[in-house]
């Protein structure tokens, strides 16, 4: 059993962490009729083009800097009642501004939200300031600009989402240098939809300290062993890839094989409502459907914490709190 385990989570989306309860809640609020969304107490979709269209409808319902606080608090406190001791959340300033609340009231909001949860809980948190790369390379290049920009501590990341065959990783890595000028750590998504080439471009142009999925670099050996003598973190997020047909089933899914291939990995859980998943789920199938033991998945969320952007004196009282 893993629910005793202290848990780390380094890739989640905001508004795709948004409790199917709170969502109905907020449509309420506005007055939205969810059946196009839902199924009941459960978000609805298809395939990867209905999963967008009911995310971007779920995160239409959050207008409000209050809004966005009490996004953030619910689903950190939710983490935090699982054992949770530290999380770093995806948000995009670009949807603060497409909503007309502008970027600098969305992270208003969204860090009123983890001051609240840390008060109750004692969960630490930051934020990883993301460009969409479905909107082309200006918006996420002026998404690193604001990111360098900020003066906001709990901002400690710098992130590309959004659609992976769009574009080349060149086209984007002028956002990079912006942000690795500005001391920010560097993550990006890769390896997901597209294959193992795109795992290699993110390295040799953004150097990212971590990748967010990654998964499909297990399709060119050479490449796995590159990404186990650099060290760098794959953010692996097992239930979303089986729920967007990355791969049929966990028996299919390389986890377990990069880790023994020596890449150094962790669990997730991306956008959990919308894939019937949660960070306590993704431990628990690191154990029944991978077989990893507790003293295993202890190790992949110290590789979470060594890997987390954060200062030194915080990752050493996580690691402490982690106690393995």
């Amino acid at each position: 059993m893993t629910t005793q385990l202290k848990k780390a989570e380094l890739h989640c989306h905001l508004e795709g962490a948004a409790p199917p309860a709170l969502t109905l809640n907020q449509a309420r609020k506005y007055g939205v009729d969810p059946a196009s969304f839902m199924d009941g107490d459960r978000y609805a979709w298809t395939d990867f083009a209905e999963f967008i269209k009911a995310y971007d409808k779920v995160a239409s319902l959050f207008r409000t800097e209050d809004d966005y606080a009490l996004l953030t608090e619910t689903y950190l406190r939710e983490l935090a009642s699982v054992g949770t001791i530290y999380s770093e959340l995806i948000v995009s300033p670009d949807h603060g501004d497409r909503i007309g609340l502008g970027a600098d009231n969305y992270l208003a909001g969204i860090t009123a939200g983890i001051e609240r949860a840390k008060a109750i809980t004692g969960i630490e948190v930051r934020i990883l300031v993301t460009g969409e790369r479905h909107f082309g390379p200006e918006s996420v290049i002026a998404a690193a600009d604001y990111a360098a920009r900020t003066t906001n501590p709990l901002i400690t990341g710098f992130n590309m989402a959004g659609e992976e065959r769009m574009g080349r990783v060149a086209d984007y890595a002028k956002a990079f240098d912006i942000a690795r000028e500005a001391g920010l750590g560097l993550t990006i998504h890769a390896g997901e939809v597209c294959g193992a080439f795109s795992v290699a471009d993110a390295l040799d142009l953004v150097r990212p300290a971590r990748i967010g999925h990654g998964v499909r670099a297990i399709e060119d050996a050479d490449l796995v062993r590159r990404l186990a003598d650099l060290g760098t973190v794959l953010e692996v997020c097992p239930g979303s890839n089986i729920a967007l047909s990355v791969y049929p089933d966990f028996q299919s899914h390389p986890l377990r094989k990069l880790r023994d291939a020596g890449v150094r990995v962790c669990i997730n859980s991306d956008d959990p409502p919308f894939f019937h998943t949660s960070l306590a789920r993704e431990y628990e199938l690191a154990g029944t459907e991978f077989g990893f033991s507790n003293a295993e998945i202890d190790a992949m969320t110290r590789t979470a914490i060594e890997a987390a952007f954060v200062d030194e004196k915080t990752r050493q009282a996580l690691l402490a709190k982690l106690g393995t």
